[in-house]
């Protein structure tokens, strides 16, 4: 049984941007898909104020990450 879904770095187009494409791109596939009723995990480093404002809040204590190779999004290791 599926209990989750994964979401990373949804893009549009420089030329599309500002329409509200990405984030009705983003609400059909986490409210209006059969996907709808699983838990959303979200890997992004930007547009978090859009994800919040459809649903989407920090993780909770459940989420473990093991770290891979560096990329330019990594934030600053502890």
């Amino acid at each position: 049984e599926v209990v989750f879904a994964y979401l990373c770095d949804v893009f549009v187009l420089e030329s599309h941007r500002g329409r509200g494409l990405g984030k009705e791109l983003v609400r059909e596939m986490v409210d209006g898909s059969p996907l709808k009723d699983l838990r959303w995990l979200l890997g992004t480093v930007d547009a978090h104020g859009m994800y919040r404002e459809l649903g989407f809040r920090k993780p909770s204590f459940r989420i473990m990450e093991r770290p891979g190779p560096k990329f330019a999004g990594d934030p600053p290791s502890e």
